[in-house]
């Protein structure tokens, strides 16, 4: 069952350049990821472990061989740190690169498609939906135990693989250029989401300028941290992290509030009747709690209030990329009707306000857990 791909080299081919343990018996499409191609080698010999195949996007990912350096420092780090924790098992918790015969950890064709390989972790579950404030909660630990084991790790080690990626500063002036040069004469039908923005733009630019005034440190940052990209075991409890391709320096804020913007919203990204947009606070707290357990004694206290303004800014950004495309013509993001990417505007600027609307409740909650959580860390010591 290999299949070419669309490749010279077929997929076969492809997984013989790896250092495998015993032998693929088929390869077939796995997953349903929109960005990579990816596939499950299964293995001929029941003793040797399973493979993931991928081919990376690098029409997306522009720099391959440094995206994966950074996957490669980042997972060594993770590993060296679980092995020297106990109770723990490395090889399930964290991705194993594995490395092509000649040592490098992505192999390239002769078409210039990259592909690399990771160990395939058994018995794993993801989730497009949180469904309850359990699995919130084991998202939010996932996120944060993953920032905390990464908290000693140099930021200087990474590089900046996607520059301004979350630079609100910068996505305002794309999207002014934007309204000014106007393409596509669809100005004039957009002035209350254009007005929104207007309104906004100071306020969502504080943990720029926060970062610029160096009260916020750079952090190693995972930069997509939807539900589904935690893996989570028979029992329902999270495993391990995965999709690390956006891993880069980044500001905490940025993973708490975009986990936060796919976790709590009661609606989809692109729901047309704006009403039936709402936020679950349960959810909410269920994340902010497992995030804040792992991360609250790593964390400083403005990092910590930068958490809130970071609920806010992830659904504003991708409601200004949403608006920014449309304004241009849709020429970033896939649609499905004309007015898609302007629909999808409007429902994150709806979220945006019900969030605002729940702002201090959020922070009451943020700082209850950050009392707990380091009330039992002294007494644990003491």
């Amino acid at each position: 069952m290999v299949q070419t791909a669309g490749q010279d080299a077929t997929l076969s081919f492809i997984v013989s350049r790896f250092n495998l343990q015993g032998a693929a018996a088929s390869v077939v499409p796995h997953g349903s990821g929109h960005i990579h191609d990816t596939y499950h080698v299964a293995n001929a010999q029941p003793d040797c472990p399973d493979y993931l195949l991928q081919r990376v996007n690098h029409h997306v990912f522009k720099n391959v061989p440094a995206l994966m350096e950074n996957i490669h420092v980042v997972t060594t780090h993770l590993r060296q740190k679980l092995e020297n924790t106990s109770e723990t098992q490395p090889s399930a918790e964290v991705l194993t690169l594995i490395p092509t015969l000649d040592q490098k950890w992505f192999y390239q064709d002769d078409k210039g498609n990259y592909w690399r390989m990771y160990y395939f972790l058994e018995g794993t579950n993801s989730f497009d939906l949180v469904s309850t404030s359990q699995q919130a909660y084991e998202g939010g630990k996932a996120f944060g135990r993953f920032q905390a084991l990464l908290a000693d790790l140099p930021v200087e080690l990474l590089h900046d693989t996607i520059p301004n990626f979350h630079n609100v500063v910068n996505r305002l002036r794309l999207f002014k250029e934007a309204v000014a040069k106007d393409a596509v004469s669809r100005v004039h039908e957009t002035g209350p989401e254009i007005g929104f923005v207007e309104e906004k733009a100071e306020a969502m630019s504080t943990i720029y300028h926060m970062g610029e005034r160096g009260e916020l440190p750079l952090r190693i940052t995972h930069n997509d941290t939807k539900f589904n990209n935690v893996l989570l075991d028979q029992t329902g409890k999270a495993q391990c992290v995965i999709d690390l391709d956006t891993v880069m320096p980044g500001y905490v804020a940025y993973d708490f509030g975009d986990a936060i913007r796919t976790t709590v919203n009661t609606a989809p990204e692109d729901e047309p009747q704006l009403e039936k947009i709402q936020v679950d606070v349960s959810l909410f707290e269920g994340f902010a709690k497992g995030f804040l357990e792992e991360t609250s004694s790593s964390l400083t206290d403005q990092e910590i209030a930068s958490l809130t303004h970071g609920v806010l800014l992830l659904p504003f950004i991708m409601g200004l990329r949403f608006l920014t495309d449309y304004l241009e013509g849709d020429h970033y993001y896939k649609i499905h009707f004309p007015e898609h990417n302007l629909q999808r505007c409007r429902a994150q600027f709806q979220l945006v306000r019900q969030l605002e609307a729940k702002l201090p409740q959020f922070q009451e909650i943020i700082e209850k857990v950050v009392q707990e959580t380091r009330l039992s860390e002294i007494t644990s010591k003491a």
